[in-house]
């Protein structure tokens, strides 16, 4: 579920907003996949989500920035 930076800036906010929320669900599934000790359908996914999660939180900033410099 890696998505690209390119089309992450491409997003307003609200678009930001829905994307994160539904990485985090997907991030929540699979942590209690490993929590109940099944095995997830992928094991590197966690680690996709939890970067695509931070470059969200990354572009999220750089806009605002770019905002208050303006």
């Amino acid at each position: 579920m890696k998505i690209k930076n390119d089309e992450l800036r491409k997003m307003n906010d609200n678009e930001l907003d829905k994307k994160l929320l539904e990485i985090r669900k997907a991030l929540m599934k699979a942590n209690a996949q490993i929590a109940t000790g099944t095995v997830p359908d992928n094991p590197g996914e966690v680690k996709v989500l939890k970067k695509t999660i931070a470059r969200i939180h990354t572009i999220r900033t750089e806009k605002r920035r770019q905002v208050n410099k303006v």
